[in-house]
C-alpha cells in the first residue's frame, strides 16, 4: 500500500515510540487500527453503492437498446433460374460454344 520495506517500519516505529512514549504507543496503535477497519468498512459501503447503481443502469439500457423483433414480411415467388436464361438463335454462340481463334 505505502510501499514501505522492514527498515523503514522499524525506523517509523522507533520514531514512534521515542514522541508518544511505551505507555502511550498500544492505545494508539489499537486506535489506529481501529480508523482503518472503519474507513475499509466506509470505502467498501461506496464501492457497492456505485456497484449497484451501476448494475441498475446497465440493466435499464439492456431493456431500451433490445432489438425488436421484425415483422414478417410476405414471401415473393423467386423464378426458377432456368427459365430466366435466354437461349442463344440460331445465328448467336452460346457460352460454351465460343471458339478460341488463336
Amino acid at each position: 500500500m505505502f510501499d514501505l520495506g522492514m527498515q523503514e517500519l522499524i525506523l517509523v516505529f522507533v520514531v514512534a515510540l521515542f514522541v508518544f512514549g511505551p505507555k502511550k504507543l498500544p492505545e494508539l496503535s489499537r486506535a489506529l487500527g481501529r480508523g482503518v477497519r472503519e474507513m475499509k468498512r466506509a470505502l467498501r459501503g461506496v464501492k457497492d453503492s456505485f456497484d449497484e447503481a451501476e448494475s441498475r443502469i446497465e440493466e435499464s439500457v439492456s431493456l431500451e437498446t433490445r432489438p425488436e423483433v421484425p415483422e414478417k414480411e410476405e414471401k415473393t415467388e423467386v423464378p426458377e433460374p432456368m427459365k430466366q436464361v435466354e437461349k442463344p438463335g440460331p445465328d448467336e454462340e452460346g457460352p460454351e460454344e465460343k471458339k478460341d481463334d488463336g
